[in-house]
């Protein structure tokens, strides 16, 4: 049986950005191995679409164009209000910054078994069943 991967958002930054060509060749690595396996969220697309106006200074029909090209692609899932909970029961359990706890919740909903994600502990297990990867770890800092 196949893995369910869900992405965080600063993996599919990093699949659009040049800033950091080595990261950037990591996070296209797991779009193609992973592709017919990965979820991502509504969050995921809002955090995405935020950091492309500000960060990327693209335009609004730029942002739509890339959300409808992640839409072609991967499996957009969104949460209800008892994901919500369970992002608030995990942020209190496992110590998290609370958008991160809403990923944790909303892959978990979704069966999946690994979160790449740079931003939580790598190699940490939540809830007995799904696995935070940090792809960039043997990376140095500059």
């Amino acid at each position: 049986m196949s893995d369910k991967v869900f992405l965080d958002t600063n993996i599919v930054i990093y699949s659009y950005s040049e800033d950091e060509p080595e990261k950037q060749e990591i996070a296209n690595d797991i779009l193609e191995q992973y592709s017919n396996q990965i979820i991502i969220s509504n969050q995921v697309i809002n955090e995405l679409s935020n950091t492309l106006f500000r960060k990327f200074k693209l335009n609004a029909d730029e942002v739509r164009e890339t959300v409808l090209e992640l839409n072609d692609n991967f499996p957009i899932v969104n949460f209800n209000l008892q994901t919500q909970l369970k992002g608030i029961e995990l942020k209190g359990k496992y110590k998290l910054q609370f958008y991160d706890s809403m990923i944790l919740a909303t892959a978990l909903e979704n069966g999946c078994n690994i979160v790449f994600s740079e931003d939580m502990q790598h190699n940490q297990v939540i809830e007995n069943q799904l696995t935070i990867i940090n792809p960039f770890r043997d990376i140095k800092s500059k």
